[in-house]
């Protein structure tokens, strides 16, 4: 049962239609993208889209946009997100990145489920004794990618994050602060996951 039909323009209410025109200003359309509609049927909520979407994944910060559209692309591949799989990768696609860019961001995501799933574990088990154990686990992807160092880092930490493995997201936090990321910067990709999960999350559940 679909919870959350989208709201036309035509059916909306003034509050928001105001908000349905702010998104359309920020995006330069005559028209609200259509997987905002669904948004439409709780009018909190697609405030909140619109405002931490448009300062943390389609606004330049700390992190310019073509990273932003990486990490929101990573996180409704993790999500499953057919619909914002399609959205982000359009996105992407408009900073610059194609189809193999997009592929290797899903091995990304991939490997790290790989990783997250192990270290999780060790840390849950409460013993001591699965840390002495070799992980024996490959994953070559986190070297074999069109991406830097950096952007690998960053999918690895808001990706980690999400699959709740403290080990895991430690590790890369550290790694991207080597690697000389600023922790603003990396606030700003937890930011901008967090905004991407939410859009799909509220999708899957309500709208799907």
């Amino acid at each position: 049962m679909t919870y959350a039909a989208p709201v036309t323009e035509a059916a909306a209410t003034e509050a928001i239609k105001q908000t349905y025109d702010r998104i359309k200003e920020h995006f330069g359309t005559s028209e609200v993208p259509a997987i905002f509609l669904p948004f439409g049927s709780n009018e909190a909520f697609l405030k909140d889209v619109y405002m931490n979407s448009k300062k943390f994944i389609f606004s330049e910060g700390k992190l310019d946009l073509k990273t932003k559209s990486i990490i929101a692309f990573a996180v409704a591949a993790y999500a499953k997100s057919s619909p914002f799989k399609d959205f982000f990768g359009e996105y992407a696609k408009k900073q610059g990145l194609n189809d193999q860019a997009l592929t290797d961001i899903c091995a990304l995501v991939g490997a790290n489920s790989l990783y997250n799933t192990f270290f999780k574990f060790r840390d849950l088990s409460g013993s001591d004794i699965f840390s002495g154990m070799p992980v024996g686990l490959r994953a070559h992807v986190f070297h074999g990618t069109v991406f830097d160092d950096k952007t690998v880092e960053l999918v690895n930490t808001v990706i980690s994050n999400i699959n709740a493995c403290k080990p895991c997201t430690s590790g890369h936090v550290t790694k991207c602060k080597n690697l000389g990321v600023s922790d603003e910067a990396i606030l700003e990709a937890i930011q901008c996951a967090a905004t991407a999960y939410s859009m799909t999350q509220f999708y899957s559940a309500a709208a799907s």
